[in-house]
């Protein structure tokens, strides 16, 4: 299967992975300064928007949101899907040697299964791919002009 995308979709495509695995991972760096939050000290909610990590990790949060978008706006789900599919790659990664998190064989396998059953669903042909063989009847699907 070959794909013809420009060197910035690409990019954004890195931008989807990225920003989301990095994203999360601050977010859970930033809410473990903070500590636990419950009814009783919802306070802790205050205190947690002023986190540096809690910031920045909404910061990227909001920037996957863009690059997501982006990107569907020109390709399949199931073709957009192994970026974040990479990304839980990444964001274990991240959790293993910057958070110190401990993963078990059971995690690192369906990290494994779920990037695998991703590459399955995209390995299938996707408008991402193909130019349309009949573009006056896209042009009427796509609502222009009404």
């Amino acid at each position: 299967m070959k794909h013809r995308l420009k060197a910035s979709q690409y990019a954004i495509l890195v931008a989807v992975m990225l920003t989301a695995s990095i994203g999360d991972t601050l977010l859970s760096r930033g809410m473990a300064q903070v500590g636990s939050v419950d009814l009783q000290h919802l306070g802790l909610l205050w205190q947690a928007l002023f986190n540096p990590y809690i910031i920045s990790g909404i910061v990227l949060l909001i920037g996957f949101f863009a690059s997501y978008m982006t990107a569907l706006s020109w390709a399949d789900l199931t073709f957009v899907m192994p970026a974040t599919a990479f990304g839980y790659v990444v964001i274990a990664l991240l959790s293993r040697f910057w958070l110190h998190e401990h993963l078990s064989i059971y995690r690192w396998t369906g990290i494994a299964l779920i990037v695998c059953a991703v590459g399955f669903v995209a390995g299938g042909p996707s408008r991402t791919e193909h130019e349309s063989e009949n573009s006056e009847l896209d042009l009427m699907d796509s609502g222009v002009g009404r």
